[in-house]
């Protein structure tokens, strides 16, 4: 799912004032962060202790062959889903959990019953429909090898379904098949996962969450039965689906899969273009602009499109008379190829918006299938709706108005999801940062990697340093309907992402690092990897012991501050060395970067393991220099989030300082890009800056009318009439006017 921030900006004000006032943080216990103790159990037949799925490692299916019939005016879904579930675990079962996730838009949902009056993306923003599944039928059609018929008890608990049995499935390999008929209205905007978008060419149609699912029984919890609230998303089993959807004549559908009957719903042009961008790296044409304008609006006909997917965890689709529709090869490392496909409205098209997508789409499939695993899937499909952005497997729907960047990002951001968690299985309703986190963080490289880095905006940690660090967040490791719903893009996405980072350029090296993920993703590939899974994975490929990073960065909210205490001559002789102190101030150790920069302009590095900070939480070092030295600054490359990067330079000598009026840079401002207020004014002999509702800040002049404020790394560029400066910020800037 995607998930956007406001301006960097406001949102960087807003938390100034929990890190102004993070002063008495705890301080680093080096007995705290080492302590040998992480892993609270020992492996199991199921799950080996080097992170692997164990000799006895058993995963229960789930396979559907799901009929539906698409009914335009009345926005209704009526279907009918039969499943086979196979039963490989140990034991017995006595019944059967499913998901009916369209009850979350039943007006008496618990999804419902907390949105907050000031709104969520999640439920359905606020329509008055009736919402939720209508169940009209369910039987059982044969158990373990036995035909029956069979209308069993069942009972349905908010989005949850529980089935009585009439015979125990049997483990090891015990089959059900059973059947159910159901119908529903959908949502115009279903949580932001899927909707009704009208077009000028009529409606174009997401659907998700359309058909009842099995529940995840697994041998950590058993049954997964948490309820659908909004936020946290799926866990669901693997399987083949056969899906037969039926729509008006004039429609045209895309979905999970390979279509299996294109001679019965697209001309024989249509085929030929179709056999055309198998073919072609460049994006084809199947169904233009022109011709999305010229069909017919309505039909009172219906044609059934067949689609199929294999080892597939979900099925989704995508309906609409509006669609331009073009596509490409994808060309996969095995030497197997694949199709990337788009389909938008009019609206959409144009070579600064959606007449990229194919070529967007079929770049992201092919980098991230050359660099962690071979995309599984016959086609991958990008569909303009009302969404944000939301994933399934080889389809996603992106937001029709998207494009340049946006688009980009967002299509690079759905398709990633095909690794996590369509591949790497993962529970999304409780480990969101394992699909989420994962994939930010393997977006960031596919950024660079794409078309030289056209769109590619490098994004040091050190800026990001007063989000990381703020006290009001949950750890990571939460479980989003359990964070608040503002901090889920931070905690989910972008901190868990900033910590593979981290980990890949500060502690282990790309080389390491990639090898180690590769592996688990090979390891945990159409299966259900934990948390402790992904950990013991990557202690174990790579050689390290990582504990003190997943304790501090991922299950609490420790910071990192590293700091240069002292920088002395070796026997107060330059040319003798230099002897530089530093001090571990933050509950997270991490390894140490440093730079010299001498009084000629040269530079040197130097760097430490994290092993310093074992048993010490300060630590006295030697260099071999033989110049002087004009400063020493930790992480120069901003590759940490530090918590107080004030601490971070020691500087031999200071520069004359200008004689400056600090009261020339007082006055209220306002702006056109964000809509804020500052007040700056001079308080005890300071410039001090308030933005509108918040806490005033401090800028220290920084020389040639600039201030800065490093704890956000803010600098303030004021005009030389001092009628107006400019905000950088996070690679962002601002202009602000005085009033």
């Amino acid at each position: 799912m995607n998930f956007k921030f406001p301006k960097m900006i406001a949102a960087a004000l807003t938390v100034i004032s929990v890190s102004m006032t993070a002063q008495d943080a705890p301080k680093y216990d080096y007995n705290a962060a080492f302590n040998p103790f992480f892993y609270k159990n020992n492996g199991t037949e199921t799950r080996s202790a080097s992170g692997k799925p164990g000799h006895n490692y058993w995963q229960n299916r789930a396979d559907y062959i799901l009929n539906a019939t698409l009914n335009e005016a009345k926005k209704e879904i009526t279907g009918s889903a039969e499943i086979t579930y196979t039963n490989n675990s140990f034991d017995n079962l006595e019944f059967l959990w499913l998901q009916l996730d369209q009850n979350l838009f039943k007006k008496d949902s618990r999804g419902n019953a907390i949105i907050p009056l000031s709104g969520s993306r999640n439920g359905a923003k606020g329509q008055e429909f009736d919402g939720g599944y209508t169940i009209k039928n369910v039987e059982i059609i044969s158990t373990n090898g036995k035909n029956m018929k069979v209308a069993p008890r069942y009972f349905i608990t908010d989005s949850r379904m529980q089935i009585d049995l009439p015979q125990e499935l049997k483990a090891k390999g015990g089959v059900v098949k059973f059947k159910i008929d159901y119908a529903f209205v959908s949502p115009d905007y279903g949580s932001d996962r899927m909707g009704v978008e009208d077009t000028k060419n009529g409606k174009i149609f997401t659907v998700a969450q359309w058909f009842p699912r099995m529940a995840v029984y697994d041998d950590i919890s058993g049954w997964n039965t948490l309820p659908y609230l909004g936020a946290g998303e799926f866990y669901l089993e693997y399987g083949d689906v056969t899906a037969n959807i039926t729509v008006p004549a004039h429609h045209y559908v895309v979905a999970s899969g390979e279509l299996l009957n294109p001679k019965d719903v697209y001309t024989s042009e249509q085929n030929r273009k179709w056999d055309e961008a198998r073919k072609s790296d460049k994006t084809v044409i199947i169904r233009s602009a022109a011709e999305a304008n010229a069909a017919a609006k309505s039909s009172n006909s219906t044609k059934t499109w067949k689609f199929k997917i294999e080892n597939t965890r979900d099925f989704a689709w995508a309906s609409s008379p509006a669609f331009i529709l073009d596509g490409a090869r994808i060309n996969l490392p095995s030497g197997k190829k694949a199709l990337a496909v788009s389909a938008y409205p009019v609206e959409s098209d144009g070579q600064g918006a959606w007449g990229r997508s194919t070529e967007y789409t079929k770049a992201s499939i092919e980098n991230y299938s050359k660099r962690w695993y071979e995309y599984p899937y016959p086609a991958a499909v990008n569909v303009a709706g009302n969404e944000g952005g939301m994933e399934y497997p080889g389809i996603v729907f992106c937001h029709m108005d998207s494009k340049g960047y946006d688009l980009w990002g967002v299509t690079d951001h759905e398709f990633g999801h095909i690794w996590f968690p369509m591949i790497v299985g993962s529970n999304e309703r409780l480990h969101a940062w394992m699909d989420e986190g994962f994939n930010t963080f393997i977006n960031n490289i596919s950024e660079k990697d794409f078309n030289n880095g056209e769109y590619y905006q490098p994004k040091p940690l050190s800026s990001m340093a007063f989000f990381f660090n703020n006290d009001k967040m949950e750890p990571v490791m939460t479980a989003p309907d359990n964070m608040k719903e503002m901090n889920l893009g931070f905690l989910a996405y972008y901190k868990p992402g900033a910590g593979l980072q981290m980990l890949r350029e500060n502690i282990l090296g790309e080389e390491r690092f990639d090898k180690a993920f590769r592996e688990y993703i090979k390891r945990w590939a159409f299966k259900h990897p934990a948390p402790d899974d992904f950990f013991r994975t990557m202690e174990n490929v790579s050689g390290e012991d990582l504990s003190y990073f997943w304790r501090g960065w991922f299950q609490n909210k420790w910071k990192i501050d590293q700091a240069v205490k002292s920088v002395k001559y070796k026997n107060n002789d330059y040319k003798s060395g230099s002897v530089i102190k530093l001090e571990n101030i933050g509950q997270l150790p991490m390894p140490v970067k440093g730079e010299i920069t001498f009084k000629d302009g040269s530079k040197q590095e130097f760097a430490l393991p994290v092993e310093v900070w074992k048993r010490n939480t300060e630590w006295t070092f030697e260099l071999p220099t033989s110049k002087e030295i004009a400063s020493v600054k930790l992480d120069p490359k901003g590759t940490l989030p530090d918590a107080d990067p004030s601490n971070n330079t020691f500087k031999f000598t200071s520069a004359v300082a200008e004689n400056v009026d600090l009261k020339a840079y007082q006055g209220t401002f306002s702006s056109k890009d964000v809509p804020l207020k500052i007040v700056t004014k001079v308080e005890n002999g300071k410039l001090t800056a308030q933005a509108t509702g918040q806490q005033p800040f401090p800028l220290e002049y920084d020389g040639e009318d600039k201030f800065v404020f490093e704890l956000a790394q803010i600098e303030v560029a004021f005009n030389k009439d001092k009628k107006g400066f400019t905000l950088n910020q996070g690679g962002q800037s601002f202009k602000f006017t005085k009033e």
